[in-house]
Formats: C-alpha cells, structure tokens, sequence
C-alpha cells in the first residue's frame, strides 16, 4: 500500500459521522476531502464539523488558562498537550473507490478502527474525468484547499433536467453563470436563452462573453440600448403576444380574462392594438368600459405603451411595435437558439412583466418546436436547451403560482426535460419556491447562504444526502460551491474561476477526457 501523509487517525463514530483524531502538527479544515485506503479500496471521506477533544476535565482547562493569563510562574507543558488536547474531525463518507476499475459505490461499512486518513490528492480523483459532451464548472476543493482536478458535468443530462443556483448576494451567482455560458460557448450541443435583467453577460463595457473565442459564431445579443457592431437590437412586435403569454406573469379578473379572450378572437394578432385604441365591435358590446379601462391601464403599466393623440401607438421602452417592426424577432430567436447559440436579451429597460412576456413568448415557441421535433422523431438530432432566468421565483415562487396560476416557465420545469427543454434558475430564496419544483430540479449549484431557512429548503430538495452540509454550506465563501446532482457520484465541493481570469487564461483551459464517469 503507497505510504499517506497522515492527517488524522478514525476513532470512533457512526454511520454518517465518524470521528478522526487530528494529528499533532496537522491542521484539518471544515469542508476537506480525506481518504481512507484498504486493499483496493479508497474511501472518500468529507469532514463537517470539527470540535475540541480532551483527556483532561474542563475544570483543569480553566485553571491552566488562568495560570497562562494570570502570569502565575507555573509550567503547564506538563499537561502533555500533543496528547491530551487535540481536535476531532467528524466526517461522512461520500464514495467507495475500487482502484482496479474506478468503480464507485455507496458505502454500506464503516473502515476499521484507527484507520489512517490523508488529504486526498489528485490520483485520488482521476475516476472524476468526464466525456466529450460536457461543460466546465471548476475545479475540486477541498476545505479551502484547490485540487487540480477540473469538474466537467454532461450537457444534455444536467441542462434538460434543469440547474438551481441557490446563494446570496455577493456570492458569486453572476460570475458562475457567465463561467457556464462561457463554456456552452465552445461547442454547438447547448442552445441558451439568457433573460438578463442587469445587462451584464454579454459585456458592453466591460469583459463578458462577447470575449470568446466563438463570439461571432455562437453568441447572439439583442438590446434596446443603441446596439454595438454586431449586437442587434431588440424590437418585439404586438402581434407576437397571445392571451396565455401573460398566465403566471399578469393577475386578471374573469371579466377582464374574458375581454381579452374575446378580443383576440375578434381582432387576431391586433388584439392589443384594439384594445387601446378602443375600437368597437358588436361582440365587445358586453364588456363595461371599466373592465376595458383597467385593461388600457395594465398593458400601459406592463408594456410601456400608450396612445398619442391621432390613435397611433408608441412605445416608450422602445421594445414593443405596432407597426412592421420587430414582426421576425422571436422566430429568429427560436432559430438561433435551436441552432445551439447562446442568445442574450437585455432587458435592463424593462418591467419585470414585459421582460418575463417576451421570456415567455420565447421560451412557449421553443418548447412548442421541441415537441414537435419529438413527435417527428428527430428531438435526439436537436441541442439541448436552457432558459437562463434570474430571480426565479418572480416565476416559480408558490404564491405566484398559486395567485397567477402556472406559466411557460413553471411548465417547463415540470415537463421540459422530456422534450430536452430545461431551466437555469439563479434565486436567493429557495425557500418560496414550491418543492415539487426544487424535487424536478435534479442539479443544484449551491454557493454560500447565511439564512438558515434557504439552506435547509436546498438541502431537504438536494440529489444526495446534505443533512450534515448545513455548516459547510454557510461557511461557503465567494466562489465556492457544492454541485449535488443525480449525475454525479457524490456532493461535489469545487471553487468557481474568476471570469476575467478565464478570460485571460482561455487559452490554458483544461482538456477533456475521453474517460466516462462511473457514477453508481
């Protein structure tokens, strides 16, 4: 058996939490990977929480503190302290690791007693290698320790079953999406459909994603804010919205759903159109002028619309159209997200209701196009797709659902990943989200989280069992993480590069394997 830098010795325990001994001169860290190795087999062990051990009564700890403080003139080295004082690590096995084929399972047995552990290292890991069709997330942590170990995870496997990315501010949320868009952008398997609200993926004035390599060929990017070369600029028309575009997004009264049911019936794609410039018709004669008012009221509120004084419409965000422009926008879109581009929308001018409609007049056709493709038979040949949405639960929170009823987007994480549509959602709180959803989000990217109530809803919906993680995720720092996900053997801790050094370093990034996972 290759010699360990020891670190630690097992003592005792249980399943779920066994005690390791630290070594006199050794420093164990909450958070840190160790290996246990018998026979073939290498046990992955994670520590989760560390406490003081002591052959000696507290009583006595006190007298010798206050002798030290005090300046007392008396020795206390006596007390031998490499050998009666110490920390103990309490830790929970993640894997077992047969070392003549990788093969990792559950473990079901505790090691033996007094078993030596070390840190783990790189050899320790080479089962984590992973395929062609895979995207970059980080690399392995181990307590605060990085180990030269990058992290791919499957494309299609993890973005058609939807991503949580729980944290609070400051954690490092935005940098981790830019990270995963960074890299969806070297190949053509992962079309994304980017909502952002603070204009910040692409990288007007500064680094962003408009800095990769492919760019030009697989990054898409629609503003209203003077676009750039090469950015485009986004105008949608009136005619693309529909009634259900506004469900889960806009409450109406039945009267006031009823209207715009009739209306669209009557004038078709125009509806909105007849609706402020209040044109008349003898089907609309049931509907009071205050049902229609409050109407008026709502799509001058949500879409920044009015009506100036010969009739016309205007729009004063400049997104919406009642003329011919904007008429190819979302099909275009569509296409190019099918395509496998990475398609960002600012909607930094926006209303929170106009960005989610035209979020979800997108996000409707794809999933309408997908299940077509799927009806065909042709849904394998197609790229996976994401829907990149901040603030989820401004869509997925329960009261939401539960007042507004469902939309494209809570649809979509109940059946998307069936047609290969998924959900990148990016949230604070965890907690207002409903668990039928969280349970149908099968990757969880979980960074650092002070409150106590949205750790607990992460942990309670996680892949694997985070019952014991509550401290490591709250001591999580910027640019920490924990993947938990059916497509991984085990809760992995990784650290998150900065995008400005990945940027820098493009050129350097890790080279994937051909070698599969083994997951159990």
């Amino acid at each position: 058996m290759e010699k360990l830098d020891v670190v630690g010795q097992i003592v005792g325990g249980q399943v779920g939490q066994i005690a390791i001994r630290e070594k006199g001169g050794k420093q164990i860290e909450l958070g840190d990977l160790l290996v246990s190795k018998e026979g073939n087999s290498t046990l992955i062990l994670q520590v989760f929480d560390l406490v003081y051990g002591s052959q000696i009564p507290r009583g006595t700890h006190e007298l010798m503190s206050g002798i030290n403080m005090e300046k007392v003139p008396y020795d206390t080295e006596i007390f031998e302290p490499d050998l009666r004082n110490y920390v103990l690590a309490f830790v929970k096995a993640l894997a077992k690791i047969d070392s003549k084929d990788s093969a990792v399972t559950i473990p079901k047995v505790l090691p033996p007693f007094f078993s030596e552990v070390a840190l783990v290292t790189e050899d320790d890991l080479k089962f984590l290698s992973m395929g062609d069709d895979s995207f970059y997330v980080g690399k392995i942590r181990s307590g605060s320790k990085i180990i030269d170990v990058p992290v791919w995870l499957p494309s299609k496997d993890v973005f058609s079953h939807h991503i949580l990315i729980p944290a609070t501010t400051g954690r490092g949320k935005s940098n981790l999406v830019k990270t995963i868009l960074w890299h969806v952008l070297n190949e053509k398997n992962v079309g994304a459909l980017v909502l952002d609200p603070h204009d910040e993926y692409y990288g007007r004035k500064e680094k962003g994603l408009k800095d990769h390599p492919k760019a030009k060929e697989n990054l898409v990017y629609y503003t209203p804010n003077n676009p750039q070369s090469g950015a485009n600029f986004l105008v949608v028309n009136l005619h693309s919205i529909r009634p259900e575009h506004f469900n889960g997004i806009v409450t109406f009264s039945d009267p006031q759903e009823g209207a715009i049911r009739t209306y669209h019936k009557v004038f078709g794609d125009d509806w909105i159109s007849a609706i402020l410039q209040e044109r008349a018709h003898p089907n609309l004669e049931d509907f009071s002028k205050n049902t229609l008012a409050v109407l008026r009221r709502v799509f001058r509120l949500t879409l920044g619309l009015d009506v100036d004084s010969d009739g016309e419409i205007i729009c004063h965000n400049r997104i919406f159209d009642a003329g011919s422009k904007g008429l190819q926008t979302t099909d275009q879109i569509v296409k190019d997200v099918e395509s496998g581009k990475v398609v960002v929308l600012d909607t930094s001018r926006l209303a929170d209701e106009a960005e989610l409609i035209i979020g979800s007049i997108i996000a409707g056709k794809v999933l309408e196009r997908y299940q077509n493709h799927k009806a065909a038979g042709e849904l394998e040949d197609k790229p996976v797709v994401t829907v990149v949405i901040e603030e989820a639960p401004r869509v997925l929170g329960e009261d939401v659902l539960k007042n507004e009823g469902n939309n494209i987007f809570s649809r979509i994480a109940k059946e998307g990943r069936k047609f290969q549509v998924g959900l990148t959602a990016i949230t604070q709180l965890s907690s207002v989200i409903p668990k039928t959803i969280l349970a149908n989000i099968n990757t969880k990217i979980i960074l650092g989280n002070e409150m106590q109530q949205e750790r607990s809803a992460v942990i309670a919906s996680a892949s694997q069992d985070l019952s014991a993680d509550d401290r490591n995720i709250a001591s999580l720092d910027k640019g920490e993480a924990i993947i938990s996900s059916i497509f991984v053997p085990f809760a992995i801790p990784i650290k998150i590069p900065l995008f400005d050094e990945l940027i820098s370093n493009s050129k350097k990034e890790p080279t994937k394997t051909k070698t599969k996972t083994k997951v159990f």
